[in-house]
């Protein structure tokens, strides 16, 4: 049953710990990061990361699956779907052949690695610092009797030193570079791993090109978006693409797959806006759905079968969900700008 995994799973995530008073540290970090004196010089941005994953990461399951991304949606698809085959493009985007070691920076709990293992017969090693995906991961790579094909790695993409240079044939990060606090060093670390030739797929949370900095409503949007998703900044297409180059990648192609150039696509904040979908948790994820969920979180933490304080959670991603459809109705965000990019054979 979803809502007793979901029980056990936040039992789990938060132990005994205070978690109202946890959510509240979460939401002043950016006043300790961007304070009027300039942020506090102690700041660290991998903490704030750290805490908003161990606090949201069962939730965000329970919502989105295990496959914690977005992807350019069909109408005919279920959001599960459409998320199958933006995974089956970055399996061919990066010419996958079996035997091949593939490095997943970012991992979350580990539903594109286990996709990537099974469909391509590849070894994958799913990175992330964060203990309480990594238990989940490590979980479901168990129940998918995948353990030959995929392993995990506790540890930051901004220090992979316990991984040799020029490791892996093959490697991908999607939605997880864009929390790095120097872009260009997290690409250089990955540049580190791979091997010389390979190939480096990767899916970033940008402002577009539609953003007005000296726009009030688009300034705010922004810092709901940094502040909800735990980002220090949200790049610009042309600050990923010269982090890139900048670590030595070879960018062979970059597009923003939210926009769909042969006519009218379903806009990648649909889930969050409408029900897209009709089976499992389509309805939680709409407004009035969060608004239910949320009310009934309480109601859960009254019976005592979800930890006091999941209802603060459930409110702090409501919160940026809205962000988030805020993001992509007025064009200024989103988080489906794809690359492709290949490590030179030489340099």
């Amino acid at each position: 049953m979803p809502l007793r995994r979901l029980s056990d799973g936040l039992k789990a995530a938060f132990g005994e710990t205070n978690v109202s008073r946890r959510v509240r540290d979460f939401e002043g970090w950016t006043d300790r990061a961007f304070g009027a004196d300039g942020g506090a010089a102690d700041y660290d941005h991998t903490r704030t990361v750290t805490e908003y994953y161990d606090l949201c990461n069962e939730l965000m399951v329970f919502h989105w699956g295990e496959s914690l991304h977005f992807a350019p949606l069909s109408p005919d698809e279920s959001l599960k779907d459409s998320k199958i085959r933006h995974q089956r493009q970055m399996i061919a985007k990066l010419e996958l052949r079996e035997g091949m070691t593939v490095a997943d920076i970012g991992c979350g709990v580990g539903g594109p690695m286990r996709r990537v293992a099974r469909e391509a017969g590849v070894r994958v090693l799913g990175i992330n610092s964060n203990e309480v995906q990594l238990s989940r991961a490590r979980s479901l790579n168990a129940e998918a009797g995948l353990d030959h094909l995929v392993d995990c790695l506790a540890c930051s993409f901004m220090n992979m030193s316990s991984i040799a240079d020029a490791t892996f044939d093959r490697g991908y990060a999607i939605e997880s570079t864009c929390h790095a606090p120097d872009k260009a060093g997290a690409f250089a670390e990955i540049h580190r791993i791979l091997k010389p030739g390979a190939l480096f797929w990767g899916q970033e949370m940008c402002m577009t090109d539609m953003y007005n900095p000296d726009d009030d409503r688009h300034r705010a949007i922004k810092r709901e978006l940094m502040h909800g998703i735990a980002l220090q900044d949200i790049a610009t297409f042309g600050e990923v693409d010269r982090a890139l180059e900048a670590a030595g990648f070879e960018v062979l192609e970059a597009t923003d797959l939210a926009v769909d150039e042969t006519g009218p696509a379903t806009p990648w904040y649909r889930p969050l806006e409408t029900r897209h979908g009709w089976l499992g948790t389509a309805l939680f994820r709409t407004p009035m759905g969060r608004k239910v969920f949320s009310w009934g979180t309480r109601l859960a933490e009254l019976l005592r079968v979800f930890p006091k304080g999941s209802a603060e959670v459930a409110k702090l991603m409501d919160r940026t969900a809205d962000a988030y459809v805020d993001g992509g109705r007025t064009g200024i965000f989103t988080p489906l700008y794809c690359f492709l990019a290949r490590k030179p054979l030489q340099g």
